[in-house]
């Protein structure tokens, strides 16, 4: 009888020693194999164009602008009649729409331009990509008028080498230039 305790005892305390060290390897090995799989869909990014048309889906209109801030695409949208302003935002990882802020009192003349234009912000998007490889980061509206140019897209590239690069869409042509030097020293020298 004192024998069968001891053996009994003897396995408990080789399960309680043995139990956790056990469970940890199956666990590592259950990791193992589903990480690579966890890493692929979190390396899975929504793209900008994927982000306008999630965007346009949830709320119908014309994009005014898109901006990608870590895990989210922020997302401006203007109904076609242009008397509503919705401010979206799109889950870079599962395309998720979160409606922010919408307004439904705007006055459509101060949208005619962005809604009459003839390239839409992802036509844009892909435009610049086209022009200078890497991915649409930024996508803004531009109809500021005051150096006499005819409105147009402002687009932010980040090519695969983690440099970005800014050019300007011709809202009517399509026509892609890049930012001039002085209008990036502009921009940096905001940033310091």
């Amino acid at each position: 009888m004192k024998r069968n305790v001891f053996v009994s005892a003897a396995a408990s305390v080789a399960l309680l020693v043995a139990g956790p060290v056990a469970t940890s390897a199956a666990a590592s090995a259950d990791t193992a194999g589903t990480a690579p799989a966890a890493a692929a869909a979190a390396r899975a990014d929504v793209t900008a164009e994927q982000a306008i048309a999630a965007a346009l889906k949830d709320y119908p209109g014309v994009v005014e602008s898109l901006d990608r801030d870590g895990n989210v695409w922020h997302v401006d949208v203007i109904t076609k009649d242009g008397k509503a302003h919705a401010e979206l935002e799109v889950d870079a990882a599962t395309s998720k729409v979160t409606r922010e802020n919408v307004d439904t009192d705007q006055n459509p003349s101060e949208h005619k331009d962005l809604l009459a234009a003839k390239v839409t912000a992802e036509q844009a998007a892909k435009a610049a990509v086209a022009a200078h490889p890497g991915t649409a980061w930024t996508v803004e509206w531009d109809s500021d008028d005051d150096n006499g140019k005819a409105a147009s897209w402002h687009v932010e590239v980040r090519g695969s080498d983690g440099k970005t690069w800014d050019g300007s869409v011709d809202a009517t042509t399509g026509k892609v230039t890049a930012q001039s030097d002085s209008d990036s020293d502009s921009d940096s020298d905001q940033n310091n």
